[in-house]
């Protein structure tokens, strides 16, 4: 009996599908025909973005999905912001009736473009890809995310893209 083993799996993530924790966030096109995006409005402040990763799991070791790495596309217009930093979280589900603990963080490497701060937080359109250090396969008991953590000064628009996922599939 044969099985699938595909190493070059994505999954797109729609903006509508984040979190984020402040700020007035809008649906529009972008400034390219067709081509919508998440738009936060100006304003001086501090905000969270929760990006779900959301790939098949598995219970039997070495089955389901396996985490690669994440591409995230956004783009900083009018005035760059003073931070832009990622943590890939990891939670561990519990039994019923008891929440889970707070999440560790997972080891990652960011792309060469953005492996200083100041290359995250630059007024431009940006493509920031973070891999893990181990990938891992998705136990069925676990969920990951990544988190952004912005701050923005009084003019700094932020638009998200989306984000892609690239994992390994085996079933």
């Amino acid at each position: 009996m044969g099985y699938v083993h595909d190493t070059a799996m994505v999954k797109w993530i729609s903006p509508k599908e984040f979190l984020n924790s402040a700020g007035t966030w809008t649906a529009k096109e972008g400034s390219a025909a067709d081509c919508w995006v998440l738009e936060r409005t100006a304003a001086h402040a501090d905000w969270n973005t929760m990006i779900p990763i959301l790939l098949p799991q598995n219970s039997a070791s070495g089955k389901g999905s396996k985490l690669v790495s994440i591409d995230v596309w956004y783009k900083i217009l009018t005035e760059a912001l003073n931070s832009v930093t990622a943590t890939l979280y990891k939670v561990t589900k519990t039994v019923h009736g008891t929440m889970p603990a707070a999440g560790t963080s997972v080891a990652f490497s960011y792309d060469t473009g953005h492996d200083t701060a100041a290359e995250r937080f630059d007024v431009d359109e940006h493509l920031m890809t973070v891999t893990l250090d181990t990938p891992v396969w998705l136990d069925h008991d676990d969920i990951y995310f990544l988190e952004l953590a912005c701050s923005a000064e009084i003019n700094g628009v932020f638009q998200f893209l989306g984000a892609k996922v690239n994992y390994t599939f085996r079933v």
